[in-house]
């Protein structure tokens, strides 16, 4: 039997299981189509996922396992080793590992699983070059145009951000990053440029392949620190810190 979970030639024991409910019929777990593969142990602690979906569950799971850098760049792993490790059938692993290549996030090895994309410091520098392209001018714009108690608003947003980063927990501030973020973009009343900024952002934040994630809660307590002063800057139409403040968020550690 295939000893998922476990690095080829390695100890079969793994971090505990995160139980997700299957739903009848759901396709059971069974050995790997190709015997040699190798199959990389998931670290990290027990995560409670509460989507309505197995899938979504998963992928919400995976998203946050790359965040925190759980998934290794440049490891290959197995649909049936990420799924004893949350505890569920290949078959929603295998569907939510599909989003995460259309999203660029992982690559398709055929045969053994998927990969984790290995991103450069000069992809991080584009997705910031892009990111600065789209949204200085939106800001600059709302700052124009939003009245001062619409950004008062946000602050519990930005709160959020602080909070999660001074617990230096990188997969809740990515989500709270992001959840500030797009509440800034959507008083422009674009969703199409909340949805593409959305999915820049989440890039920005994969783990570079040149190092850990681990030690950064120095770089996202500054950036969220960025965030509310933000806020400051649009509420009084500051239009050259905001330019300045943006630009520079998204060259930062956590964007």
């Amino acid at each position: 039997m295939e000893q998922t979970g476990a690095r080829e030639g390695g100890p079969l024991a793994g971090p505990p299981r995160v139980r997700v409910p299957e739903q009848a019929g759901a396709e059971s777990r069974g050995p790997a189509a190709n015997r040699g593969e190798r199959t990389v142990a998931v670290p990290g602690p027990r995560r409670t996922v509460r989507r309505s979906s197995v899938r979504g569950q998963i992928l919400a799971a995976l998203r946050a396992a790359l965040v925190g850098g759980e998934l290794a760049p440049g490891e290959v792993y197995s649909a049936p080793a990420l799924g004893e490790r949350f505890g569920v059938s290949a078959t929603p692993v295998r569907e939510a590992m599909q989003q995460l290549a259309v999203e660029g996030a992982v690559e398709v090895v055929p045969n053994r699983g998927f990969r984790i994309t290995e991103r450069s410091t000069r992809e991080l520098a584009e997705l910031a070059e892009v990111r600065a392209l789209i949204e200085v001018p939106v800001m600059l714009r709302l700052a124009r145009t939003v009245p001062a108690e619409r950004w008062a608003e946000l602050r519990p947003l930005a709160e959020a951000t602080a909070t999660a980063a001074a617990g230096g927990d990188l997969a809740r501030y990515a989500e709270s990053d992001r959840a500030f973020h797009g509440a800034l973009l959507s008083l422009s009343g674009n969703q199409q440029l909340v949805q593409v900024a959305d999915d820049l952002h989440r890039r920005s934040q994969w783990p570079l392949a040149s190092g850990p994630v681990a030690g950064r809660r120095a770089d996202l307590v500054a950036d969220a620190a960025e965030h509310m002063a933000l806020l400051e800057a649009l509420a009084v139409q500051d239009l050259g810190v905001v330019s300045a403040l943006v630009k520079e968020h998204f060259t930062g550690a956590a964007g």
